[in-house]
């Protein structure tokens, strides 16, 4: 197991060093990320071993959300000092989000039904 979270931190660290050493405009645990990635494809054995590690954090990701609680906690007279601004910005980017989705999905079904040939239904056709 500790195999497996030093191998992580390996590619961590590769990530931030190559992103640093080069300027490159992405963060280096993203960097990290696809370096691994590509090593695991070449490597697929080195997959099975670090599953069971990837499996254990994952089932224990919500402790990673502590450290943003007690930052909102410690802050929190300022949160209550902006809670307009907040709820608003909250509302307006999941509007937004929602919108885009949706207006995302409407594209890409019919763009799947003009390349695959697949015909659709005219939206009154059902009401009979």
């Amino acid at each position: 197991m500790l195999f497996c979270f030093l191998v992580l931190l390996v590619f961590q660290f590769l990530g931030e060093a190559l992103t640093r050493l080069f300027a490159l405009p992405i963060p280096g645990s993203v960097m990290g990320m696809m370096l691994l990635f590509f090593t695991l494809i070449k490597f697929p054995r080195l997959l099975t071993k670090l599953e069971s590690a990837a499996m254990m954090m994952l089932q224990h990701l919500s402790l990673l959300f502590i450290p943003a609680g007690v930052g909102i906690m410690v802050s929190l007279t300022q949160v209550g000092d902006h809670w307009l601004a907040i709820v608003v910005a909250m509302v307006v980017s999941t509007l937004l989000t929602m919108i885009v989705t949706a207006l995302s999905f409407a594209y890409f079904k019919r763009w799947n039904a003009s390349t695959h040939g697949v015909e659709q239904e005219a939206e009154g056709e059902n009401d009979a």
